[in-house]
């Protein structure tokens, strides 16, 4: 507590700085949720957490088109960023710059560096590539804390906006060996490229994410990872207004497929494995004043390993905001959440925590400012 008070006195004072120095706004939001973890498989749970979080965000405007942001959040890979109230003295209280970026925007062109923003909240190109067997319940907000190290550049050409990101997913360090799978390459890099663009009222955002060098996809279906390969997935995000609502459906798909490096020390293993599996993703999602809801439908289909396994995966989000406070200075909300997901291999029935459906449902308390 005594370091977010510091740093909010850091912030405060520096946007009192005099006019040479850059522009600093600061703001955020905190929020406390109760969550049902209640479920309808086996085994059963019958628990109620109590959690909260806080992000603190700064932005400098440089001039003439030069920024500079930054986010500070309790940096809980398990829970992203929310914070379990636990028994004893078991609650972690360190913030961490979570996102820091600089750059420049101008009206034609854009460009930043450093540890970005994701947004994968809305688009699941990223839980598709990095959990291909499960890429549901946002595990890519949750798990990796929606940001990314990397540098961006877009621009408008030809009546859309295109944009292209690189970057890094893994840092693997390793001696020259006499195993293959050495060298200065040996970090995970990615490339996002997308293309923006309208044709009437709809906006179509196809993307392409594809690795560039050999890098780790986590399986979360078999709590196992798939090492030294190149994935790479194509798709589309799609916006339609149809009156007050707007739907949003998306579809993409992943193939991963090549044999894992015979290095022990980067990779674990040096057995040369096979890296072999498929699958798509189709999300629809409708929003209408404070009622958002959205379906997402996977199947993958991983052939790595002696059996064929063959997930059919289902996710329902449900929300509904409701506006208490709103002003000028900020605001203040509540929002019943509901997730429900089911997950299912066609090869093993062993899989417990989400035969037959899991549904967490939560209510959430925010205050921005």
């Amino acid at each position: 507590m005594k370091k977010m008070l510091s740093l909010a006195a850091m912030f405060a004072a520096l946007s009192y700085a005099s006019p040479a120095f850059a522009a600093l706004n600061f703001g955020g939001d905190a929020s406390v949720r109760m969550r049902d973890w209640g479920g309808t498989g086996s085994p059963t749970v019958d628990n109620v957490a109590w959690q909260y979080r806080i992000r603190l965000n700064g932005a400098a405007d440089l001039g003439d088109g030069y920024f500079f942001k930054t986010m500070v959040t309790n940096e809980d890979t398990k829970g992203g960023g929310w914070q379990t109230v636990g028994y004893g003295n078991t609650e972690v209280y360190n913030l961490q710059v979570s996102q820091f970026y600089f750059g420049y925007a101008s009206d034609c062109s854009h460009y930043s560096i450093g540890r970005l923003p994701l947004n994968s909240f809305n688009n699941p190109v990223f839980d598709l590539t990095l959990y291909p067997n499960q890429p549901f319940d946002i595990p890519v907000a949750t798990v990796n804390i929606d940001r990314v190290y990397g540098a961006n550049y877009g621009g408008k050409i030809g009546g859309g906006d295109l944009n292209a990101t690189i970057v890094v997913l893994d840092n693997k360090v390793a001696a020259d060996t006499q195993y293959s799978g050495d060298g200065l390459m040996n970090d995970g890099y990615a490339l996002l490229a997308s293309y923006k663009f309208n044709i009437g009222n709809v906006t179509l955002d196809p993307q392409v994410l594809t690795a560039l060098t050999k890098t780790d996809v986590w399986d979360q279906s078999l709590n196992t990872i798939h090492y030294g390969f190149r994935p790479v997935t194509i798709g589309t995000n799609v916006v339609i207004p149809a009156g007050g609502i707007k739907f949003t459906a998306s579809g993409f798909y992943t193939r991963g497929s090549g044999t894992t490096p015979n290095n022990p020390g980067i990779y674990g293993t040096a057995s040369g494995l096979k890296v072999d599996y498929f699958g798509d993703l189709f999300r629809i999602k409708g929003e209408y004043g404070p009622f958002m809801a959205w379906y997402d439908y996977n199947q993958t289909t991983d052939k790595s390993a002696v059996i064929d396994h063959v997930y059919t995966n289902q996710f329902v989000w449900a929300q509904y905001k409701i506006n208490v406070h709103e002003s000028a200075k900020g605001t203040i909300n509540i929002q019943p959440t509901l997730r429900y997901l089911t997950t299912k291999d066609h090869n093993d029935t062993t899989l417990t925590d989400t035969i037959g459906g899991r549904l967490r449902s939560e209510l959430w308390a925010t205050v921005t400012f």
